[in-house]
């Protein structure tokens, strides 16, 4: 059995999913109006509401459900 591979993270997962959007923008900043530029789009809001949802979970004034 092969071993897993593994990788140890030197940035949070928010820097990680915040520079990806920014990439993702820029990328679409390049394309014309289009399908693919709207799909670029689409995945850098995805990129930054993840990010902000576990900036959201992490906080300290999150009360947990009752």
């Amino acid at each position: 059995m092969a071993k897993r591979r593994r990788v140890k993270q030197t940035r949070s997962l928010e820097e990680r999913l915040a520079d990806n959007a920014a990439k993702l923008k820029e990328q679409a900043s390049q394309l014309p109006a289009g399908a693919e530029r709207e799909a670029l789009l689409r995945k850098a809001r995805l990129a930054e509401t993840g990010a902000h949802l576990s900036d959201w979970l992490r906080s300290p004034g999150l009360q947990p459900p009752r």
